[in-house]
């Protein structure tokens, strides 16, 4: 399996951070129901966005986890409900994927 880097980047509305903070932590508990695995949060400083983005990374076991876990947790009807406050909170947003780079078939498989 190759592990996926999996990095959510939003452009939030100014003067949203502290409702984006509460919301989160709603979107947190059911992740966690669902086996997401823990998320790492960044506020950009400088680069390509502006400074009311936000990004979250987390690391998964391989795609098939994340589908799976993705997938329980869009049936979950509180999802739904929280997905719809967020729009008032986040102005746009976007998914990337990344798997490791690897330099040689070896290092595939160690993986």
């Amino acid at each position: 399996m190759v592990r996926v880097i999996e990095r959510l980047i939003q452009e939030i509305y100014p003067n949203k951070w502290e409702e984006l903070e509460e919301i989160d932590k709603k979107f947190t508990e059911i992740e966690n129901k669902y086996g997401y695995p823990p998320k790492k949060r960044f506020r950009c400083i400088a680069g390509p966005h502006d400074i009311n983005t936000v990004i979250l990374e987390r690391e998964w076991p391989s795609l098939s986890k994340m589908e799976k876990s993705a997938t329980k947790l869009y049936l979950d009807p509180e999802i739904n409900k929280l997905t719809q406050q967020i729009f008032d909170i986040v102005k746009s947003g976007r998914t990337e994927l990344y798997i490791h780079h690897f330099t040689t078939p070896a290092e595939a498989v160690k993986e």
